[in-house]
């Protein structure tokens, strides 16, 4: 006779065949049945966040590093709202999340009783911030409601997918499924004879740039034969390191400098791979692009989405690029000087942007000198990330790069621990990039970092408030500089009543030397770089870039 088990620990079994390392979340008196599951199963970690949305940040970018499926876990009603911001980002991010969420006792679901721990409609509310929600109804629908919610996530477009299960749906008794695999996702590959149209509209070409988004993350392969045969590369800073950023056929994410601006009038053509195209990253979409202008995606819907497309082509990225280069290998004849105007394109993007830095021309010289080749480079929204850390450091792998890519602030450290965590198992260790402002939205986690020993050196840079919004206020609201100023801890102290190395910067002369000893720190380390003591950029960042009139 099967043994009786809990549905919890079908769903803790499932994750294990999922391939899942980490799950993150907060107990809670409605997901104990599958927390207990997990701790008594042993074979996923699972890691106490001091926040819901901390925690989905953390397996978001556990997921993003890893190249598998992130898991968190709520409670139920306003945990679960705790947990929609950072599912948003997930969404934008086209991560494939599993949320679990529970949900009060069925009996007295949808009555609108006022039950402690009830939302009105939290399906509703978790569809609307993620790719979608299911309800597991009983426990015998556990194991099926999983796997589509896994399958869906997976999909592309990818994201994150919520399940709620009533708290005694979790705990009631069924059989262990004698298979508790995941549903295959199946491949997307492109129509023949639209790729074949795409390699003969692209044979005659001489100058061809290939976008990559994100999209394009899992195809560095055919994206670097392609590279080989003579096609340039600009990504978005989500498509960073799918050709190495050194590569010399590569204009990294620079995408809106005036000299990239220049190159894209010489090139014949321009292919866009698994991106958006979004608004910060093309003037709001006003940026010239070449011409003709082909688009590969695996969404359908994508087709022609933020710029009229003269082709396109849905499939999978890495089948249709690996087709493509099948195609063009002794059809494609590039320009003889394309790579050199390459090259002389990039090196006048970054001449440009390193005369914005002013001073912090230095601090990005301390990364780059300091910090090893395989680092996992893990960003917040902040001045110094919006100013350089989304461009400069160059990326080797496309999984390399984590940064909060729907712009909501204080996510850094979160999904610094999540990445470490993903990282440490390669021996990688993993910088955070943070402002003072936003590292206080997600303070608490820094014990998190702590009590799981996350391998992470943090450089925090201090300018006492919310640097970006200054220098709008400057811009546009005649200096009101109202509400930007923000009290922050005595860093130290408080790193010292976590027992986390700390060293404070006020002259970056001494910059290098401390990140090199907190990258020698075991676990979480934080370098405090003083802004105000350093100075003012060269160049003040009021906001995304737009184009004028006078660009017109």
């Amino acid at each position: 006779m099967s043994e009786l088990v809990t549905a919890g620990d079908v769903a803790a079994a499932f994750l294990e065949r999922c391939g899942v390392e980490h799950a993150f979340g907060v107990i809670s008196i409605h997901n104990m049945p599958i927390l207990d599951a997990i701790s008594r199963r042993n074979k996923v970690t699972f890691i106490p966040a001091r926040s819901e949305g901390g925690a989905v940040n953390m397996a978001d970018a556990n997921a993003r590093v890893r190249g598998g499926l992130g898991v968190a876990v709520s409670s139920t009603g306003t945990a679960a709202g705790n947990a929609c911001g950072a599912i948003v980002e997930a969404m934008t991010a086209g991560t494939p999340l599993l949320h679990l969420t529970g949900q009060i006792d069925s009996l007295h679901l949808d009555r609108q009783k006022g039950f402690i721990h009830e939302a009105p409609d939290q399906l509703g509310m978790l569809s609307a911030a993620g790719k979608g929600a299911f309800r597991v109804w009983s426990a015998d629908t556990m194991l099926g409601t999983l796997r589509e919610a896994v399958k869906l996530a997976f999909t592309p477009p990818m994201g994150p997918v919520s399940v709620e299960i009533a708290i005694d749906v979790q705990k009631s008794n069924t059989v262990m499924p004698a298979s508790i695999d995941p549903l295959p996702v199946p491949e997307l590959p492109p129509g023949e004879d639209a790729v074949d149209a795409l390699a003969g509209a692209l044979a005659g070409k001489k100058r061809v740039m290939m976008w990559l988004g994100g999209g394009a993350r899992h195809a560095a392969d055919p994206v670097a034969r392609l590279a080989n045969l003579g096609f340039g590369v600009v990504t978005s800073v989500q498509g960073r390191g799918v050709l190495p950023g050194d590569d010399q056929m590569s204009l990294g994410a620079f995408n809106l400098q005036p000299a990239v601006e220049e190159l894209y009038k010489t090139c014949d053509a321009m292919l866009v791979v698994g991106s958006h195209l979004r608004s910060n990253e093309t003037l709001s979409y006003a940026l010239s692009l070449p011409q003709p202008l082909y688009q590969i995606d695996a969404d359908p819907k994508a087709e022609g989405r933020s710029y009229p497309v003269d082709m396109f082509v849905c499939g999978d990225s890495a089948l249709t690029l690996e087709m493509l280069a099948d195609k063009l290998k002794v059809n494609f004849t590039p320009d003889a000087g394309f790579k050199s105007d390459i090259r002389e394109a990039r090196a006048a993007a970054e001449g440009s942007m390193r005369k914005a830095l002013g001073p912090y021309n230095d601090v990005l010289d301390a990364v780059l000198e300091t910090v090893p080749r395989d680092f996992v480079w893990v960003r917040d929204i902040t001045l110094s990330n919006t100013i350089w850390g989304n461009r400069l450091p160059p990326l080797g792998g496309p999984r390399d790069g984590v940064h909060a890519l729907g712009g909501g602030i204080g996510q850094g450290l979160p999904m610094g621990i999540g990445a470490a965590l993903a990282a440490q198992r390669d021996d990688r260790k993993t910088l955070v990039l943070a402002g003072d402002g936003g590292f206080a939205v997600t303070l608490g986690e820094l014990a998190t970092a702590k009590q799981e020993n996350a391998d992470i050196a943090i450089l925090l840079m201090n300018d006492g408030g919310y640097g970006v919004i200054k220098n709008i206020a400057d811009a546009h609201y005649n200096g009101n500089r109202d509400y930007t100023d923000i009290l922050g801890p005595d860093w130290g102290m408080l790193c010292d009543s976590l027992k986390i190395p700390h060293w404070g910067v006020a002259d970056v002369k001494g910059l290098a030397e401390m990140l090199g000893r907190a990258f020698d720190a075991e676990g979480p380390a934080l370098v405090e770089v003083d802004m105000t003591s350093i100075g003012d950029f060269a160049q003040a960042f009021a906001g995304p870039p737009a184009k004028t009139g006078d660009d017109d």
